[in-house]
């Protein structure tokens, strides 16, 4: 009997080993996401930056212009014979009365602002830079839930990278389409300003929805609180 006793108290005294807890799946599901939104930003702002390049190289190359440049057989330098105004653009319509191809060379940033002024190169690479720098940063940032951002970022990378390229290459930016509307004509673009205006928008998108998202979120907490303080109140009464 005393060695029944001995081994039944041995058993109660010994403390009871827990099953170890099992992984929460939770952050593989993050870690997937993670991959999801930097791969979507890699796709996105690589194939916005090879459309925008193959397009002025063909512009440059194909596009008509006139007069007798620096070239062999006066032929046209670009951008250097454009810039000085020995070759000029000849346009080539597209749609008539609202599509235009023109070459031109831009040295301000998109849709020809800030074109006039002498540091715009500098300045503006900078600016590219830092602009492609704080899209990664805030990619970095965002929830992977937030995919009209992942978007955004990626087509204001691809955009803004497009004309830096350019600028830094060639000091000025091609641009070669013209849209026009009855006596009003568009500034002359190209595919990395139809991105990055593509991407803004889809910046103020986000915004807006992170705005509702928000509100919800304290309208929530609130109703949650006073929930708590009702069933606080009842407890106190009972």
């Amino acid at each position: 009997m005393s060695d029944d006793s001995e081994t039944n108290d041995a058993r109660e005294s010994t403390p009871e080993t827990k099953p170890e807890a099992t992984p929460a799946p939770a952050p593989v599901a993050d870690a997937a996401g993670v991959k999801a939104k930097w791969r979507i930003f890699a796709i996105v702002s690589v194939l916005s930056l090879v459309a925008d390049q193959v397009t002025k190289i063909w512009a440059r190359a194909s596009l008509p212009l006139v007069g007798r440049g620096t070239g062999e057989g006066g032929s046209c330098v670009i951008p250097d014979d454009m810039m000085t105004g020995m070759c000029r653009p000849v346009k080539v319509t597209v749609i008539d009365g609202f599509w235009d191809h023109v070459l031109s060379m831009n040295p301000g940033s998109a849709f020809g602002l800030f074109g006039g002024q002498s540091f715009a190169r500098v300045m503006l690479s900078i600016i590219g830079i830092g602009a492609v720098v704080g899209m990664v940063w805030m990619l970095k940032k965002s929830r992977t839930d937030q995919k009209v951002l992942h978007w955004a970022l990626a087509f204001v990378t691809g955009g803004a990278v497009g004309n830096l390229i350019d600028r830094i290459y060639y000091g000025v930016v091609t641009d070669f389409i013209s849209w026009r509307a009855g006596s009003f004509t568009w500034p002359t673009f190209n595919i990395a300003d139809v991105v990055l205006v593509v991407g803004v928008g889809l910046m103020f998108i986000d915004i807006q929805k992170e705005g509702k998202r928000e509100k919800a979120e304290k309208a929530a907490a609130k109703q949650a609180a006073k929930a708590k303080a009702k069933a606080a109140g009842l407890v106190k009464d009972m």
